[in-house]
């Protein structure tokens, strides 16, 4: 290794730990109003370095709102809510042109902003609005602009999509299509807190003062921290585990087990793979380490794949669960690694 070579690598490692010192403080800060959670926290954190979206699937009441609103706070993001109902239309999103006559009579047309044009928005209940409107989201998710009378218009940097659902009550909803579902960087599962944390919300949240977030990041670091977990090296192991993790879960592909063949109607494809790749650097920023591991493959599995394949009908009407075939096939493969 050369002089250089060794200089760049002391650069990292220094720019690393001094993230990991800053997250942790992003951490606090968040549980401080997000109370409990640590895994929601760790997961929302993980698609903004990534610079990718979320997908938060809960219960009413479980603090998806309150979490969006402190990240836009702690991490120092332009955000924006919006209510996605059926009658909402494209335009209510993107923005749309209105005419304008001027004082000497002329007319033009002028541009209205919509919500979209911010930094970190989160569509409430997303599966309640039309395809038609869920569409709009689908070129803004992967291009970062949109299109509207014709001219593209960039959008925030950085842009992020945290969007909720309800997992229970479905009437009156529209399923996310396949397409918009892959945009997602992950699926976050918020689930009831234990009596323990429970407890401690009670307490924080009903008294006369709130526990207050403090901002942590700017929008300009938060960029530099995407750019560092993309520099960050990923050894050939981890990269195959992924791969072949990946490649598992597609019933026509010759590594597919019995089980996955006769439970998957359709797997992910390579956008998943790309969505680990980042998500596994991301959990070892946030513990401080300088490459992933084999256990943060397994550890992002199911948030990365979970909303990225689909039961096919008979093992729906056995009761299949995707989420314990994608534990039980990554601790397969990594224990027949191990053996190896």
């Amino acid at each position: 290794m050369t002089q250089d070579q060794t200089d760049a690598a002391e650069d990292m490692i220094a720019q690393i730990e001094t993230l990991g010192a800053k997250l942790t403080e992003a951490r606090k800060s968040i549980t401080s109003r997000f109370i409990g959670q640590e895994r929601v926290v760790e997961l929302t954190l993980t698609a903004l370095l990534c610079g990718g979206h979320g997908l938060l699937i809960g219960l009413p009441g479980l603090g998806k709102t309150r979490l969006v609103e402190t990240l836009s706070t702690v991490m120092g993001l332009n955000g924006k809510r919006v209510q996605f109902t059926p009658d909402l239309m494209p335009a209510d999103i993107l923005g749309s042109e209105v005419l304008d006559t001027g004082a000497d009579g002329a007319r033009s047309f002028r541009f209205i902003e919509g919500p979209i044009f911010c930094q970190l928005m989160m569509a409430d209940e997303i599966n309640r609005a039309s395809p038609r409107t869920q569409s709009a989201l689908l070129q803004a998710m992967q291009e970062k602009t949109v299109t509207v009378a014709g001219q593209d218009r960039p959008l925030g940097v950085p842009f992020h999509v945290l969007a909720t659902q309800n997992p229970i009550e479905q009437e009156g909803t529209y399923p996310l299509p396949e397409a918009q579902l892959d945009r997602f960087l992950v699926q976050i599962d918020v689930l009831y807190p234990d009596r323990d944390t429970e407890r401690d919300i009670l307490i924080a949240t009903t008294g006369e003062a709130e526990g207050e977030s403090v901002q942590v990041f700017t929008a300009g670091e938060l960029l530099d921290a995407q750019r560092l977990l993309r520099r960050m090296p990923v050894g050939d192991s981890v990269v195959e585990m992924i791969l072949d993790l990946v490649r598992a879960f597609r019933p026509g592909e010759d590594g597919a087990s019995q089980r996955v063949r006769e439970t998957v109607a359709w797997g992910p494809g390579p956008r998943a793979a790309q969505a680990l790749m980042l998500a596994v650097r991301a959990r070892a920023l946030m513990q401080g380490r300088f490459a992933p591991s084999a256990e943060d493959v397994i550890n992002m599995a199911r948030p990365v794949l979970s909303h990225r394949m689909a039961l096919n009908f008979a093992a729906r009407a056995r009761g299949d669960s995707l989420t314990d075939l994608i534990d039980e096939t990554a601790a397969g493969l990594a224990g027949s690694r191990a053996a190896a």
